[in-house]
């Protein structure tokens, strides 16, 4: 697991890379902490530990991927939007890591049927936090990237699927089994390009070269 301690000098250097706000994202957690006191963590280590656990993408390769993966026993964790193409394939995921910036209302329905929603707030989505966190009533995980707080955990990582590989690393996971991840996709916009160079760096922190 990686403590807030050893995350605090890279988080400082992905502000510096991207000009982000330290006090927006601050503001974000205060708020996601204001407007839920629920966490649910245990369920995490729970469904997590000493599991093989697939981490999907939502990568252009990632419908390529599902076909290719037959196993649907073990635990699926999904990067905000790349849920639709996991369900449209069949596989509920049974975490959900998102910054809601690809929520949709299938969300909520899932997550009152019991997949765990993992909710992050940083400064650019204040008021998407605002307008999702209370329409979730079902298991319920709050994250920051700055320093946690209260019911508010930082796991480590940076994209919604850095974080989740971060999550499942943090909970014991055996190992981790990667779809619809293409880090060196050449049809992105610059920042998402900046993100993609984060998340192979930041991946192989814990011991996953893509």
């Amino acid at each position: 697991m990686v403590s807030y301690r050893e995350w605090e000098p890279v988080y400082h250097e992905i502000l510096d890379y991207f000009s982000f706000d330290i006090k927006k994202d601050r503001e974000a957690a205060v708020l996601l902490s204001t407007l839920t006191s629920r966490d649910d963590e245990k369920l995490l280590t729970d469904l997590i530990k000493n599991q093989v656990v697939t981490i999907c993408g939502n990568g252009p390769n990632l419908s390529a991927d599902l076909r290719r993966t037959g196993d649907r026993k073990r635990p699926v964790i999904t990067a905000d939007a790349a849920t639709d193409q996991v369900i449209a394939y069949g596989i509920i995921p049974d975490i959900i890591v998102t910054d809601l910036d690809g929520a949709d209302e299938y969300i909520i329905d899932l997550n009152k049927d019991g997949t765990i929603v993992v909710v992050h707030a940083h400064g650019d989505n204040i008021a998407l936090v605002k307008r999702w966190v209370p329409l979730f009533s079902g298991p319920l995980v709050c994250t920051t990237q700055a320093e946690p707080f209260a019911n508010l955990h930082n796991y480590g990582g940076f994209t919604d699927g850095d974080r989740a590989a971060y999550l499942a690393h943090a909970h014991g996971a055996k190992s981790l089994v990667f779809l619809g991840f293409l880090l060196d996709d050449p049809d992105v916009n610059p920042i998402k390009r900046g993100k993609l160079i984060w998340a192979r760096r930041l991946l192989a922190d814990i011991g996953y070269t893509l």
